[in-house]
């Protein structure tokens, strides 16, 4: 709504309420953001007669207010800024009350150039506070005649005020959401598992894009299409047991390892064991799930072959210790059958064996081929290097 501007000439104490609070309504009512902003600082020097007004948001961390909305002298003021310091907006921020200055304001603020500038005499601001009492930036008005101390005006003031702390918090509020959004999206695109969120019907409704590459599949090939075409019937039938248990569980219970996981199964065909996690939420009434999947496929593989290796060594184990009993030296030479038949002989007692030789002959090979045979051969054999112990 456009009103006709007050008559410089009539004091403000005149003011006509009705007008002002249409002003409020009308001008403001079918805005937002920005725009909501823009309405309301226009209506506002206008209804009040004043050269100026704006409304800020305050950065505590610099002591700065940036304009959301600046009306002066009938035109817009951009990207306008100003550190606090040594001004009334100071004042109105660090007492988080609304300030007036009726007249004067030169007087009181000598150094300010800005209200030198702008020929200032009168100032009223107010802080915008959120629901905790933060201050989140001020509305104010400066004028070229006094601005009378009148009870009608500090209301309509106020009521400007709370309007714009409305708006402000709506957009504080807004802007943390698409910053939680933003974050929860970074993450759900850095992680490592496949990630797919499933509609109360199992219906795919979102995918991270780690599982696009676990299922060689583009997410757009993967939203509103059931789950069941990637894993098996068998696994579904699981998966929907699991989901009604899950829906039996209390809040902040709702989730669990899948026993014995999943064999998941690309659209080419390709089928791969999958570690999987399971869980369920409520959003605006509605339930959905959360699956988690890793691709164990090659650790499975690597487990299956660590498993028939160690099998297998065994089994050699077992049949070196059948042809050589004396432990792990094998030889035909007279010699050596002479060593053998040595450490049969001082196995089976207790007492201390010095064995010598040169580096490399394989004394260490014959002390381990003692143990072996000796009655302590079920204990440890501790090895001590004489080398490395400093001197």
């Amino acid at each position: 709504m456009t009103i006709p501007l007050a008559d410089p000439s009539r004091p403000l104490q005149n003011l006509e309420t009705d007008v002002a609070l249409r002003a409020i309504l009308e001008g403001t009512a079918t805005e937002t953001g920005q725009q909501f902003f823009t309405a309301l600082v226009e209506n506002l020097a206008k209804a009040l007669g004043t050269h100026g007004a704006w409304v800020t948001e305050y950065f505590p961390d610099r002591r700065r207010l940036r304009a959301l909305a600046f009306w002066m002298d009938g035109q817009w003021v951009r990207d306008y800024e100003v550190d606090i310091a040594g001004t009334p907006c100071e004042r109105v921020i660090d007492t988080a009350q609304l300030v007036h200055f009726p007249d004067r304001i030169l007087e009181i603020y000598p150094q300010e150039e800005e209200l030198r500038t702008a020929g200032a005499v009168s100032y009223m601001g107010v802080p915008l506070q959120d629901t905790d009492g933060q201050v989140l930036g001020h509305m104010a008005v400066i004028d070229r005649r006094p601005i009378p101390e009148a009870p009608r005006i500090h209301a309509i003031f106020q009521i400007f005020a709370a309007r714009a702390t409305a708006e402000l918090r709506r957009m504080r509020a807004e802007a943390e959401v698409r910053a939680r959004e933003e974050k929860v999206g970074r993450l759900l695109g850095s992680a490592m598992d496949a990630i797919i969120e499933l509609d109360d019907r199992l219906q795919i409704t979102r995918v991270n894009p780690a599982a696009e590459k676990t299922f060689s599949c583009r997410a757009d090939n993967m939203i509103n299409q059931s789950f069941s075409r990637f894993v098996g019937s068998e696994d579904m039938a699981r998966l929907e047991t699991l989901i009604a248990e899950l829906d039996g569980r209390p809040e902040g219970q709702q989730s669990l390892w899948i026993p014995r996981g999943l064999t998941a199964r690309c659209p080419g065909g390709e089928s791969f064991p999958a570690e999987a996690t399971l869980s369920r939420f409520e959003l605006h009434r509605k339930k959905f799930t959360t699956l988690i999947l890793r691709n164990v496929h090659d650790r499975v593989e690597a487990e299956e072959k660590i498993q028939s290796l160690t099998v297998e060594t065994e089994l050699l184990r077992e049949e070196l210790q059948a042809l050589h009993p004396n432990g792990t030296l094998v030889g035909e030479s007279q010699a050596l059958q002479q060593v053998l038949r040595d450490i049969s002989q001082v196995a089976a007692t207790n007492t201390t064996v010095l064995i010598l030789g040169e580096t490399g002959t394989g004394k260490e090979l014959v002390a381990r081929a003692i143990h072996a045979a000796s009655r302590r051969h079920e204990r440890p054999l501790v090895v001590v290097n004489c080398a490395a112990i400093p001197a």
